[in-house]
């Protein structure tokens, strides 16, 4: 370092070199001095980016392995769920034939007090293997859901007194709800249940004594969060905390908590399908569950339920059910001899006349044969080249008098959208008994019954005009009742199931509007939406979707309709476009 006459330093770097004579022998050394501020300069750069490349790289290794880990744990995750799933639709159907057979065999013991007797405790055990089954199809994201709007801040205040003495006095139980709550779209049923199993699990976790807090409330999920999470959107959600002053969980624990059967409970004091049906429900509806715990302190469940604009239904009247008989024609299609025979001998004994039938093609034969049939009971998982929301809707185009009632107990996607059940679907989920199946029949027909005969609500205002709809939808019972709808209401409809086939539709013809779903099968209903838009100035464009969505830099000829939406909701979003 060298000090310049102004006082200042500034680095010098000397080089030496020998200095020979002309025999080559060293007589002195020279020496050069340079200024290297800039070369220090230019090493500081260089090490100051060798630095942060290598904390960029590190970064980029520790979010691939997190990512790699996620990705292992979603597919570990469905493939455990696609097997739970398959156990319990044949494990479903031996519990059918089991419980219709001891509904027959009731009959035939009347008065027998021992038999009966056996018959209950049997009964009862298809009824645990019942509900054990229903656990594993919500693990498995297969639990036909039929959501509604709700208000998750007054179903907690009307579980209150429940939860209570389900956990008793010794635990202490405080709920929190938010102002301004917003409402989500679930199956209510089942989200009693979920609330209910952590509320247990709670309760367990602290050995009966301690605190429970329920708070619900707003939340928004950035882009960042859903980045760090698997199957996370971004967007706004109702979240729902439930936390414990519990033992906690070890990490190890945390990584086994969601699987089916995994339990810390001693053998024979728990099933291990608690949170793991949390989890399936809360996927299965859209939305996301997080888990903290730490030992000695407690556990913290976070569900994230996507927000819905809908309004939440007033409880409604139920209907008084006529008597549990008929003498209605039905045509049972079932593929497991043993089941189709048992639901043949139940309906026969309830009065009704009934023909079988062992799959969907044969059903259609007679479907074809011109014989009266007043309504089809049909399970939805069969063999051969025919669907059964085909044969639905085959026999409704038919007989046009006709309803359908679907029955399984795996209903993969065939009837349910997005892990809910299809807006007009029946469903009688399986096992079911005598009084079930007689309360359900009697409920489909006595139904049809009412629509006929009430009177038509009335009509919002829509342009007279015919017209030139494309309906794309891949689920082929909700494209059905869309065709049906816009039928109704003049237009006429074009179907198709993809954005293969709506491209190759809208090419060879000319439409007015395009009312699509936006999750397709081959791609985004949405992003066709645009490229239609762009290619007609004057189409008019209706997206379906089960999210809410920012719509606020869309096209003006652009609306959303919210799933599950009926005719007058289609209606209204069609009057907006014309409006508009």
């Amino acid at each position: 370092m060298f000090v310049h006459r102004d006082g200042s330093f500034y680095p010098v770097g000397f080089t030496a070199s020998p200095m020979r004579d002309e025999t080559g022998k060293p007589i002195g050394t020279v020496i050069e001095a340079r200024l290297i501020a800039e070369e220090i300069r230019s090493r500081e750069t260089m090490r100051n980016y060798n630095d942060t490349l290598k904390r960029e790289v590190e970064m980029a290794v520790a979010q691939l392995k997190h990512a790699e880990a996620q990705l292992f744990q979603a597919q570990k995750m469905e493939a455990i769920g696609n097997l739970t799933g398959g156990v319990a639709h044949d494990f479903n159907n031996i519990l059918q034939v089991i419980k219709g057979n001891l509904n027959l065999l009731s009959r035939n013991v009347a008065g027998n007090e021992v038999a009966e007797r056996r018959i209950q405790h049997a009964m009862a055990g298809v009824t645990r293997g019942a509900k054990l089954t229903s656990h594993l199809l919500s693990f498995a994201r297969r639990q036909p859901l039929d959501p509604s709007p709700l208000h998750l801040g007054r179903l907690l205040q009307g579980l209150d007194d429940m939860l209570r003495r389900t956990l008793g006095e010794t635990v202490d139980i405080e709920i929190i709800a938010s102002g301004g709550l917003w409402n989500c779209n679930v199956d209510r049923a089942q989200m009693e249940n979920a609330i209910l199993n952590l509320a247990i699990n709670a309760r367990d976790a602290m050995e009966n004594r301690g605190k429970l807090t329920l708070e619900v409330s707003n939340a928004v999920l950035d882009d960042h969060y859903a980045s760090q999470h698997t199957d996370v959107a971004p967007g706004q959600y109702v979240m729902l905390a439930v936390t414990d002053t519990g033992c906690g969980m070890t990490s190890d624990t945390l990584a086994q908590v969601f699987e089916p059967f995994f339990s810390t409970k001693p053998e024979g004091e728990g099933t291990g399908l608690g949170l793991s049906m949390v989890y399936g429900f809360a996927k299965q509806s859209g939305g996301h569950l997080k888990l903290y715990s730490e030992v000695g302190v407690g556990t913290t469940v976070r569900i994230y339920l996507p927000r819905t604009r809908l309004v939440e239904d007033a409880p409604a009247e139920p209907l008084p059910l006529a008597e549990q008989g008929g003498t209605e024609t039905i045509l049972v299609v079932e593929d497991d001899d043993s089941v189709r025979a048992v639901a043949v001998e139940l309906l026969t004994d309830l009065g009704y006349r009934v023909l079988k039938a062992t799959n969907a093609d044969n059903a259609l034969a007679i479907v074809e044969s011109g014989v009266a049939i007043d309504l089809l009971f049909t399970d939805v998982v069969m063999p051969g080249n025919l669907r059964s929301t085909d044969l639905a809707r085959l026999t409704l185009a038919a007989h046009p008098g006709a309803v359908v009632l679907f029955s399984s107990g795996y209903t993969q996607n065939a009837i349910v959208h997005a892990g809910r059940l299809d807006d007009g679907v029946e469903l009688l989920s399986k096992p079911y008994g005598r009084n079930s199946l007689a309360r359900k029949v009697r409920h489909v027909l006595e139904n049809r019954a009412l629509a006929r005969d009430a009177p038509k609500p009335p009509q919002t205002d829509v342009p007279k005009t015919s017209l030139r709809v494309l309906a794309v939808e891949d689920e082929a019972l909700i494209r059905m009742l869309l065709a049906d709808m816009m039928i109704e209401m003049g237009h006429q409809v074009t179907e198709a199931g993809d954005v293969a086939e709506a491209r190759t539709q809208f090419e060879s013809a000319e439409f007015d509007m395009l009312v699509t779903d936006v999750s397709l099968p081959d791609g985004s209903g949405f992003d066709f939406a645009i490229e239609a838009a762009s290619r007609n100035p004057k189409l008019r464009v209706v997206v379906a979707t089960g999210h809410v969505l920012d719509t606020s830099s869309w096209p003006a000829s652009f609306t959303a309709l919210e799933k599950p939406y009926n005719e007058a909701g289609l209606q209204a979003a069609i009057a907006k476009l014309a409006a508009g």
